[in-house]
């Protein structure tokens, strides 16, 4: 899921409706936290902090941990919170999500769905959640980001998969630096004499470690 079909998807929640304002701050936080259907669609009032702009997301295996998002999507969330707090009855529902109409639930079946609508009137086929958390980590290893922390903000407790989106991102690194002459257009020209392997491992270490504030600063 590309910052492009993001930004489509986005430009389909313009408006000022009830359901605008909540599929905007769903398709946010999918993307800021690479989370997975269940955690976003599952998450409580309650597991909302304004105050630290973050959430609470119990993943698979009773694990729980908290994840940051940015300001944009902490002032659409603050814009939402304010137009459910007009529903009647709202504040009896513990979950995060309203349905359009009345005061139940949204279920993560039911964001699966607005998904898929949002999708077909953006033009961007294959709208799911699941591809959020993708490109979470395959750029979060494009930029250098550590295994460690990385299994931390999304909630893995095996190396197996980061390794996967570590090996793919740096292969896209290969491609985008090519020659010496790459190097040097990216600013890299100290690291000229080592061999590729090396320079991939000498970047790596050079990279600030970001926290869970590198992937949001691109769409704020």
């Amino acid at each position: 899921m590309r910052d492009g079909d993001t930004k489509r998807l986005l430009g389909s929640t313009k408006g000022n409706t009830f359901a605008a304002l909540r599929d905007e701050a769903i398709i946010r936080l999918y993307y800021n936290t690479g989370a997975r259907l269940s955690e976003v669609g599952n998450a409580l009032l309650t597991d909302l902090d304004m105050n630290t702009e973050s959430v609470l997301l119990h993943g698979k295996g009773a694990k729980d941990r908290r994840v940051r998002f940015g300001p944009k999507t902490s002032r659409v969330l603050a814009r939402y919170l304010r137009a459910r707090a007009k529903r009647d009855g709202a504040a009896e529902v513990p979950q995060l999500w309203l349905a359009e109409q009345g005061v139940r639930p949204l279920a993560p079946n039911g964001i699966k769905a607005m998904l898929k609508r949002r999708g077909a009137a953006a033009g961007v086929a294959n709208v799911y959640a699941h591809r959020w958390r993708h490109n979470f980590a395959h750029e979060w290893h494009k930029a250098g980001g550590n295994t460690g922390d990385l299994m931390l903000l999304l909630g893995w407790s095996s190396d197996d998969m980061p390794r996967r989106y570590a090996a793919s991102a740096a292969a896209e690194r290969a491609q985008e630096f090519p020659s010496p002459d790459g190097y040097r257009r990216a600013g890299l020209t100290r690291l000229l004499p080592c061999a590729s392997a090396k320079w991939y491992s000498a970047w790596s270490r050079g990279c600030a470690r970001w926290g869970s504030t590198w992937q949001w600063s691109r769409m704020e």
